[in-house]
């Protein structure tokens, strides 16, 4: 079945479910589909009914008994029955839907189902009983129902562990955000730089071009700082507030200062649990709950550092909240009155560089060498994060931006890469000595296969003569914008 034309992308998606929605095999059955606000899944599930002629009901904030009446309504009018359908509990509810599977395989969505759970916690079990392998009315039907929600630490409990609903699906859909490369052509960015500054700001979510801003890209380059001022730091635009609500969105993340704060610790370069807990003014222990939440949420992923297996860092997922937190959060009260945003930004503009840019365009080089660097180095990596390495003789210690690892059936790994990222620096000869010296201090460890590791440098800004040499003799391998948006 051909995706529909207006849907950007999502080939992987749709087809995933088509195959479910269409599995001709008897049976009723049960897939979940989660992902973040304005991503596109309500778009998907809707345009999946409309082309199998199925049932979607959006669930809404309300009683129990409510809902219970809004999908009574919602299923005479798909029905047409001569008697309207006024169901008095859920399991009535659920068994109407799997007969609307009766003669033929039919895709059944309820959207934002944390909704109604969140009224009548017990509809999971409800379902799991509906659901039971030896049913009549389960093994009869061909219902496809599709569970979906955008509270993403709800969804990402609804199968695991003890959960009702564990062992039932046979589907589980994460809808992400575009990949870097992906927005660019979404955004209908053709220049690498100003597809990267405008990711570093609004990051890969559908939504914020179309329904939020409504289609307002920067025309180019120059265009780039006003468009930050009318599009984003404006208190006019729905994007002012969209990093809040975000976080307001998530049911589990109660206590919003605390989560804020963290947040905000991150997005200041502080990685790593002391730092967190230094910046928030809290013991390392008591973080431990917040940062699973976030981490939950899909707002934030724990990364090992390479070469200290003891060591996590935390890195924030979504880059609008790094934004917010570093360039509009010291600055609420003046943004909000509006009369200064243009000198506001410039101000701050250096923040921006050196907090927002910098560290994104790290992610993107770790984000590149992961999923589109292919065996440029040698071999596939299989993980790709920062680390920090040791030099005892200079008692100190090296961050390493990149950290390649490749698959090894046995014995060391091999440490495919190690690449040091500037954005705002043409990068020479003495960034090349700095990776052969770290290189040697990795060799002298056990860890890794360090023997045909490449030395990489990535560069948003360019590259001296002399490295370009050192290139073509095979000493470094040189990555720039060209190569990330290639």
């Amino acid at each position: 079945m051909r995706k529909p034309a207006s849907m950007f992308d999502r080939d992987r998606e749709w087809s995933m479910l088509v195959k479910f929605a269409a599995d001709e095999q008897p049976g009723a059955t049960l897939g979940v589909v989660s992902g973040r606000r304005r991503q596109g899944k309500s778009f998907l599930l809707e345009s999946l009914c409309q082309e199998l002629g199925g049932f979607y009901f959006s669930a809404q904030e309300a009683t129990d008994a409510e809902s219970l009446a809004l999908i009574g309504k919602a299923l005479t009018r798909y029905l047409d029955p001569a008697i309207p359908f006024t169901p008095s509990d859920w399991p009535m509810v659920i068994d109407a839907l799997l007969r609307i599977g009766r003669d033929r395989p039919v895709p059944v969505v309820i959207d934002e189902f944390p909704y109604l759970v969140r009224a009548n916690p017990a509809l999971p079990s409800a379902i799991q009983g509906a659901y039971a392998p030896r049913r009549p009315e389960r093994t009869t039907s061909r219902t496809r129902l599709l569970l979906c929600g955008s509270a993403m630490s709800f969804m990402g409990g609804l199968l695991s562990g003890n959960a009702p609903l564990r062992g039932r699906a046979s589907l589980d859909l994460p809808v992400n955000t575009l990949d870097y490369r992906l927005a660019a052509r979404f955004w209908e960015l053709a220049d690498p730089r100003l597809a990267l500054l405008v990711h570093a700001v609004v990051g890969g979510t559908p939504a914020y071009r179309t329904e939020m801003i409504r289609y307002d890209a920067p025309r180019n380059p120059d265009d780039f700082d006003d468009w930050i001022v009318r599009a984003v730091l404006s208190p006019g635009s729905p994007m002012f507030l969209e990093a809040r609500y975000l976080l307001a969105e998530e049911p589990d993340l109660r206590d919003g200062a605390i989560y804020h704060s963290v947040l905000s610790a991150i997005a200041e370069g502080n990685s790593g649990r002391g730092g967190i807990a230094g910046h928030v003014g809290r013991k390392s222990n008591e973080l431990s709950h917040p940062l699973t939440v976030l981490e939950g949420a899909g707002l934030i992923a724990r990364e090992t550092d390479a070469f200290r297996a003891n060591r996590t860092d935390f890195r924030i997922s979504e880059p609008l909240l790094t934004f917010y937190h570093v360039m509009m959060r010291p600055f609420w009260p003046q943004l909000t009155r509006a009369t200064a945003t243009d000198r506001i930004w410039q101000r701050a503009r250096q923040r921006f560089t050196g907090n927002v840019l910098g560290p994104h365009f790290e992610r993107l080089c770790r984000d590149w060498t992961l999923h589109f660097a292919e065996d440029r180095f040698g071999g596939w990596p299989v993980q790709v994060t920062a680390g920090t390495v040791n030099d005892p003789t200079g008692r100190t210690t090296h961050q390493v931006d990149v950290a390649a690892v490749g698959h090894a059936d046995d014995g060391k790994p091999p440490l495919l890469a190690i690449g040091e990222v500037k954005w705002g620096d043409i990068m020479g000869e003495g960034h090349l000595q700095r990776l052969r010296h770290i290189r040697d201090l990795i060799a002298r460890g056990d860890r890794y296969d360090t023997s045909q590791t490449r030395l990489v440098c990535y560069s948003g800004s360019g590259f001296t003569e002399e490295l370009s040499q050192a290139r073509r003799r095979g000493e470094v391998d040189l990555v720039g914008l060209d190569d990330l948006y290639g």
